[in-house]
């Protein structure tokens, strides 16, 4: 059987050069295309040569190839994870003198030295952001049922000692220090009714000038000074001796439309702070400390 194409490859019995080039062909010609005897640079070559002179010598000296159950260690021992190693025993002795300091230091001390307050804000937006943005944000601006700490609107207080309290015993934590409060679940306990519920909502929101009923709201008044205002005051501003939040700033925690605030005083919440001691060091709880506190609503 015979096949045939309209290409064929044809070889020159001798050699000859390019009219146009000047070069000597090989003798192989595809198409009229003739090949033109033209090798790789020398430069080029002994480059290659070199690259491949260096690739054996790297796999004899450096860690290269996987064993069964390790690697070849090459002659000269190197490994990047002893590397790591010592370059983070090498950070954590340069931080040492400041964390020595910190911890011998009290909060205000730190606030009023430079260079640890410096140190501190550096180590604390490191430990806010390992530890804290999940739940506040990346910015500490918060979520619903997660407190924005940019403001100066403090459930349990901002000072330095309150921030730390918070930090270190949590809020309804497992730790035996925990800050505890607990908002009666209204409606499902069966303290009040849904009118009286309702009237409560109405009361709210007239504190913070928000439309409502001007008669539930007036009877809401009632109903708050007798189940609510043992916590969050008469003038419902808040005690953060109970953790009670402020009503009346337009600022809420599980949101401020009036199913949210129904929702709210009839069934309650109960979110939790972790317990951070125990967890971090007191060096790393002090510089989130500082951190918290200058974010602008610290006090």
């Amino acid at each position: 059987m015979a096949f045939s194409t309209n290409k064929e490859i044809k070889v020159a019995s001798e050699f000859e050069k390019d009219p146009v080039t000047g070069i000597e062909t090989t003798g192989h010609e595809w198409d009229g295309i003739k090949e033109l005897n033209n090798p790789l640079p020398r430069w080029w070559l002994y480059v290659l040569y070199a690259t491949i002179v260096w690739s054996i010598a790297y796999w004899v000296a450096m860690p290269a190839w996987p064993t069964v159950s390790s690697y070849t260690k090459g002659l000269l021992g190197y490994s990047q994870r002893e590397r790591v190693a010592a370059d983070l025993r090498q950070a954590v002795e340069s931080q040492s003198m400041y964390l020595d300091r910190i911890a011998t230091s009290g909060l205000q001390t730190i606030l009023d030295d430079p260079e640890l307050l410096e140190f501190s804000l550096a180590g604390g937006a490191a430990a806010f952001g390992d530890n804290c943005a999940p739940c506040h944000g990346t910015g500490a601006q918060g979520f619903l049922g997660y407190p924005n700490l940019n403001d100066d609107d403090w459930i349990w207080g901002g000072t330095l000692e309150e921030i730390q309290a918070t930090l270190k015993y949590g809020i309804r934590a497992d730790h035996e220090d925990t800050r505890f409060s607990e908002m009666p679940r209204f409606l499902k306990d069966e303290i009040l009714t849904r009118d009286q519920v309702r009237a409560v909502v109405a009361y709210v929101m007239a504190l913070n000038d928000r439309a409502h009923d001007s008669g539930l709201a007036e009877t809401g008044s009632i109903v708050f000074a007798e189940n609510c205002a043992a916590c969050h005051g008469e003038d419902a501003k808040g005690s953060r001796e109970f953790g009670a939040p402020n009503l009346t700033n337009g600022i809420w925690l599980y949101g401020g439309e009036e199913a949210q605030i129904y929702d709210m005083i009839a069934n309650s919440r109960k979110g939790v702070m972790p317990a951070w001691e125990g967890r971090l060091s007191d060096e790393t709880i002090k510089q989130l400390v500082i951190y918290v506190h200058s974010l602008g609503g610290g006090q």
